[in-house]
């Protein structure tokens, strides 16, 4: 008996640890993507005297608490809505689904978004938008909230990985026009993972 709950033990051990190992390397794939694209002239949202002296963004460290996989309730009568944006531009949204998750025991929800536009390309056509402020916005991250990117979900469950927010371009340069959290989007906690608040 003894050997066999040393085995399942070990079993779970095993298995938990490839989990964050595997969690772990997504997060850091991500952030170099990211930190390549900022050090790219050709892509970069940041001004030329911030692209100069620019090495990499400011990350919270990877937390595998943030990586949740919620309950995925979709949501096929709405209707299409102008987001407000930091400018006059309105793009068009559809509120596409509720993710409900917990964390630290409590719940929470989030509403996804598909953009009207991008689900014309072929190539974004199963994007979707997790636009969110949380209680490190406008302290330890940007004010004016973060955003993930997720793919529209094969089942009723979609993993949310915080690990993987960024800030809108907006953070970096106010030339560029960047959707607004919708209020129903702010979490009454501190979400300490992804990009942090761009420190010039």
């Amino acid at each position: 008996m003894k050997k066999l709950l040393s085995a399942i033990f070990l079993l779970v051990a095993t298995i938990s640890f490839g989990q964050k190992n595997a969690v772990r390397d997504s997060v850091l794939s991500f952030q170099k993507k990211i930190n390549s694209e900022y050090a790219n002239p050709k892509e970069s949202p940041l001004k030329p005297n911030d692209l100069e002296k620019f090495k990499s963004l400011d990350f919270y460290p990877i937390n595998e608490k943030f990586v949740v996989v919620a309950k995925f309730i979709k949501t096929p009568n709405e209707k299409p809505f102008q987001m407000p944006t930091s400018t006059d531009r309105k793009p068009m949204y559809v509120k596409f689904g509720e993710a409900h998750f917990s964390i630290d025991g409590k719940s929470y929800k989030l509403n996804i978004y598909q953009s009207q536009d991008l689900k014309k390309i072929e190539k974004y056509k199963n994007s979707l938008f997790l636009p969110f402020t949380d209680l490190t916005s406008g302290v330890e991250s940007y004010g004016g909230g973060r955003y993930i990117d997720l793919e529209i979900p094969a089942g009723n469950e979609i993993m949310i990985d915080f690990n993987r927010a960024y800030n809108p371009y907006c953070a970096y340069n106010h030339k560029y026009s960047c959707p607004i959290p919708p209020q129903e989007n702010d979490l009454d906690l501190e979400i300490k993972a992804g990009v942090k608040n761009f420190k010039k």
